[in-house]
């Protein structure tokens, strides 16, 4: 499927899609392919749709899982492959919406004092502090902090759905990033990876942020997101 790879990839990138979703939408047609064993531009709606199912009956995965693997199968034979919706009909599940995790503020400075790596615990600060998602925080750039006194924003280059947007930058969030751009002297990005030239990966930035539970004690479900979801007007916030 390596040609249908690359025109999905193009499909995305000229439709602005982020990084993360055109990972997990190649992925879920790997996956269907894999298996089928065919090339999925041959597969018939009743065998998307067949797909779908097997994924909660037999592998026991959640509705979730079936929705962004429908999507994905959505964008490939509807936008790609220019399949009609009506001919192609491809079925979601209703998924309950679920509840939020939070933290108790106690747990929060348990946690930050909990995460010594400077780069990651100042991550998750941030999240914590401007509400933002974790995807957003790990492609925060340098310049993306504007601390003039009239307007004291974060601005989001690429939100959900390729948005941007601004987040407020309250006055103890911006004493700490001053004290961590003197200390660790970023250069591009704001919060970078190992090699210093490419922005935090997800995956590492949720790592941290369970490792930093599980030292302070605190065993949430959900990931880092859980600090988005517990983000406090910036008034209220405080630094561990």
């Amino acid at each position: 499927m390596t040609e249908l790879r690359q025109r999905m990839l193009d499909a995305m990138v000229q439709r602005g899609f982020a990084q993360r979703t055109q990972e997990t939408y190649i992925g879920a047609i790997r996956r269907m392919a894999k298996h089928y064993r065919r090339d999925p531009a041959l597969y018939t709606p009743q065998e998307v749709q067949a797909y779908l199912l097997h994924m909660v009956k037999e592998e026991r995965l959640s509705y979730s899982s079936m929705n962004q693997a429908a999507c994905a199968a959505q964008f490939l034979f509807q936008t790609v492959l220019g399949h009609g919706r009506e001919q192609f009909h491809i079925p979601f599940a209703k998924v309950p919406a679920k509840q939020p995790e939070l933290l108790a503020r106690a747990e929060i400075s348990r946690l930050l004092a909990a995460c010594t790596h400077p780069t990651r615990r100042m991550l998750l600060q941030t999240i914590y502090a401007t509400g933002l998602r974790v995807s957003e925080a790990c492609a925060l750039r340098v310049s993306d902090i504007d601390s003039a006194p009239d307007r004291m924003c974060v601005r989001v280059a690429c939100g959900k759905g390729g948005k941007g947007r601004y987040s407020i930058l309250s006055p103890t969030l911006l004493e700490l990033l001053r004290f961590y751009v003197r200390y660790v002297r970023p250069a591009t990005w704001l919060f970078a990876g190992s090699s210093g030239k490419q922005p935090m990966n997800i995956e590492l930035a949720q790592r941290a942020y369970r490792a930093a539970c599980a030292r302070a004690g605190i065993y949430p479900r959900a990931g880092a997101s859980t600090l988005c979801a517990t983000a406090l007007p910036p008034i209220y916030w405080k630094a561990a």
